[in-house]
């Protein structure tokens, strides 16, 4: 199997990173996250939450703080949109998608297309929207609803950042621990399967959605 790098930019990558909730990322690419800090240490990140009431606020900007504690260039915007109503209140949040023009990502991390949450599906639709000429990575979310596919994008996780993912979300999001899902063990779990499936050499994976990917050399010509 052929295996991709991103490109090495002399600014260094810049990566955004989309949830709906306050534990998406962290569910979904947290461990991309920590691999692409390993990988490019002069990355540039920004993370967007789009809801969390006042005590998921906080814990979500305690994880953030861990996750991205190595990174030298981030931002961090937790907003208040009511759970479970982004389809009601969408023209709000696509405007807020609007300002994320300007920080023009290398990397989009945002939510799969496919998801049964209402709210992750529309955060999906306005990435598309929003970013045409992107390279766009659709995470999972395992859930109740149980929407999990079949992913074609694989990226390979080494152990010890499996660990730091499973310790940083059961430290920060304290309002989730008793919920019986949210356990090292399922985090775990997804993240062997993944890398059964894309035959990790560490074993472990997390996987992705990708719609389009261009091969080739940087410079495009546009149609007029």
């Amino acid at each position: 199997m052929l295996r991709l790098l991103l490109p090495r930019p002399a600014a260094g990558l810049r990566v955004l990173c989309l949830g709906a909730h306050s534990d998406d990322i962290e569910l979904g690419c947290g461990g991309t996250v920590l691999q692409l800090l390993a990988e490019y240490p002069h990355t540039d990140f920004r993370w967007v939450v789009f809801s969390a009431d006042q005590q998921r606020s906080e814990e979500a900007k305690a994880s953030a703080a861990a996750f991205l504690a190595e990174a030298q260039s981030k931002q961090v915007c937790v907003l208040g949109y009511q759970d479970g109503f982004f389809p009601y209140v969408g023209g709000q949040i696509k405007s807020y998608f609007e300002g994320l023009k300007e920080f023009a990502p290398d990397l989009v991390l945002t939510h799969y297309r496919g998801d049964l949450h209402q709210d992750h599906r529309l955060i999906c639709e306005l990435t598309w929207n929003t970013f045409r000429d992107h390279l766009i990575l659709e995470y999972e979310i395992p859930k109740y609803d149980g929407d999990l596919g079949a992913p074609n994008l694989f990226v390979e996780l080494q152990e010890e950042i499996c660990r730091r993912k499973a310790r940083y979300m059961l430290d920060a999001f304290e309002s989730q621990v008793n919920k019986h899902w949210f356990s090292e063990e399922t985090f775990r779990a997804l993240l062997r399967i993944r890398g059964i499936e894309s035959r990790a050499n560490s074993g472990y994976a997390e996987a992705f959605y990708c719609r389009k990917v261009v091969l080739g050399k940087n410079s495009v010509t546009h149609p007029e």
